[in-house]
């Protein structure tokens, strides 16, 4: 039931594909578009509204994708334009939008315009980048440090000076000073947008502005040995300055010259600061700017309930739209995080909290970090921080859909072939043998079909697309209706306060849902006697399930009196 009053990236889901990894189609050990295409059917049957893919432009992969040679056209690895055209054409047919990655913070540095950048001082293309002299000391400029450790300054020798990088260096930084790169970057998203593009991903939008005295950050008291070096420093010239909203605001212009399209912000900060990415009615910004909070988190209800109750009270004061995320590329699964019994209870926070929900590839099935060999590890956050790769890396939670249980999991399809020298670019999670779409599509009960029941109920509740939000303080009882205006109290009331249950209401037009979530392994007494109206919509834990008892570990979704 979708609100007219809603855009699609408000009422829909969307999900995020890592090419890669997702389904080959050649048998070269690497996704690519066309295998999307072969698995449109599944995505539309999960209820999702959006497919976002990460990098799918020419590259050289330093960073696989995220460093981007070409803007306007499709990496051979994934495809043709005129696969990808395909691609955009089949998801419309199925009502799915498409999303693409933009990394419009730097580019390769096989790119041309780098190229001709460093060719020498005086090319046009120069500016195009951030150059600096060496410090007096004959070093480099600044104290700034890479994200992917080290340095965030590599000297180019054939002309004296060093360019900035806040990733590896084969990721020079573009200099979003230079109005020239502001109208490219401009273009570049209507160019995708003629193809069919609905929306954007931008990859690290808060980082485009840079202190332009290029001063050195001051050092973070709290940051120890054994951390990533990025934190030792407070990164007060390099993150979140003033200028990166006037720049995010030319980029939303380009957008609205188009029909119904958006885009989504990659950005680390506090709540408050977060949400001024939105910008305002008069000076419109980012249409969501990513909430991650909810993977930081602590996974307890107190902590949990207090993430949402701000996150909610700051989206309506800031008057923008909210938005969740448990995983994704760049952060380890979200089943290993909190562990297999918190599961379906991570996975209905998600699907029922009031805002756009953002899926990552696989959480339907329940996949979880998988073993990445040491002689096996590609990610370059990992590989250049030896030190920190356990938490720093990324390969884990990027490794191929586990599609059934033949050779490497379907994810090569019928290309696979034993005689073949090719494999998965990445290994298969060891479990998938048990853990996969075909195993799960014929199981009722099973994690895939407990997704799309999260989904139908979503997409057929007014309460639970646009509904109010409003967590259930200790003493306010189950909210079972008792009479005209009035809320029963009862045995829940102290549930709240200790118990390790999160409850909360979502509401609209007469419609009222309540969600309980179970943090703990522990049983809890409930009074929800049917009589008084009271009907149960799902539980992640369906034998057994009644309305006196909310087990350990267990979702519950009730439809209850107005």
């Amino acid at each position: 039931m979708t609100s007219p009053d809603l855009k699609w990236w408000q009422s829909g889901i969307i999900y995020q594909i890592y090419p890669r990894s997702f389904q080959d189609s050649s048998g070269d050990g690497v996704g690519d578009l066309r295998g999307v295409t072969s698995r449109l059917g599944y995505l539309r049957s999960l209820g999702i509204g959006a497919i976002w893919l990460s990098p799918i432009f020419p590259s050289p992969m330093k960073d696989f994708g995220y460093d981007v040679a070409d803007y306007k056209d499709i990496d051979p690895l994934f495809g043709t334009l005129d696969d990808f055209d395909e691609l955009v054409r089949g998801a419309h047919e199925q009502g799915l939008k498409i999303m693409l990655d933009f990394v419009p913070n730097h580019s390769s540095d096989e790119h041309p315009w780098f190229l001709e950048a460093r060719s020498s001082r005086d090319n046009p293309k120069r500016d195009w980048y951030i150059w600096r002299d060496p410090s007096p000391e004959g070093g480099v400029p600044n104290n700034w440090k890479s994200f992917f450790g080290g340095d965030a300054w590599t000297l180019d020798p054939s002309t004296g000076q060093y360019y900035l990088h806040q990733f590896v260096s084969g990721q020079p930084e573009l200099n979003w000073a230079n109005p020239e790169v502001r109208r490219e970057m401009a273009e570049t998203l209507r160019f995708w947008m003629r193809r069919g593009v609905d929306g954007f991903r931008v990859d690290v939008f808060w980082l485009l502005g840079k202190d332009p005295e290029f001063r050195d950050e001051p050092r973070n008291a709290e940051w120890r040995p054994g951390q990533p070096i990025h934190n030792s420093l407070e990164h007060i010239y390099t993150q979140d300055l003033p200028v990166t909203h006037e720049y995010i605001r030319e980029l939303r212009s380009a957008l609205d010259e188009f029909d119904d399209r958006m885009m989504v912000g990659e950005i680390y900060l506090p709540i408050e600061r977060l949400l001024t990415y939105a910008g305002t009615p008069d000076a419109p910004e980012c249409h969501l700017p990513f909430n991650f909070h909810l993977i930081l988190t602590p996974w307890n209800a107190a902590d949990v309930r207090k993430l949402v109750d701000d996150y909610d009270a700051a989206v309506t004061a800031a008057n923008t739209w909210p938005n969740w995320v448990l995983g994704n590329h760049d952060q380890h699964r979200f089943a290993t995080r909190v562990g297999k019994a918190q599961y379906r209870v991570a996975q209905t926070l998600l699907l029922t909290l009031r805002g756009t929900p953002t899926v990552y590839y696989g959480d339907e099935i329940g996949m979880e970090d998988g073993y990445i060999p040491p002689e096996r590890v590609v990610d370059p956050a990992a590989l250049n921080q030896p030190e920190v790769a356990a938490s720093a890396g990324r390969d884990p939670e990027r490794t191929p859909m586990q599609w059934d249980a033949t050779a490497y999991a379907g994810f090569m399809g019928s290309a696979a072939d034993a005689s073949s020298p090719a494999e998965p670019w990445l290994p298969l999670a060891q479990n998938f043998a048990a853990v996969n779409v075909a195993a799960q599509e014929a199981d009722p009960a099973s994690d895939l079909n407990y997704f799309r029941a999260l989904t139908r109920l979503r997409a057929e509740s007014a309460a639970l697309v646009s509904g109010s939000y409003r967590s259930l303080n200790a003493g306010e009882g189950a909210l079972i209706h008792s009479g005209p205006g009035s809320l029963t109290g009862g045995s829940y009331q102290n549930v709240q306060a200790g118990s390790g249950v999160f409850a909360f209401l979502r509401e609209a037009a007469g419609e009222r849902v309540l969600v309980l979530l179970n943090f703990g392994a522990e049983d809890v007494q409930l009074s929800l006697p049917e009589r008084v109206g009271a009907s149960l919509l799902l539980s992640s834990q369906p034998q057994g399930a009644g309305a006196e008892v909310l087990r350990g570990n267990e979702a519950q979704l009730w439809r209850v009196g107005s």
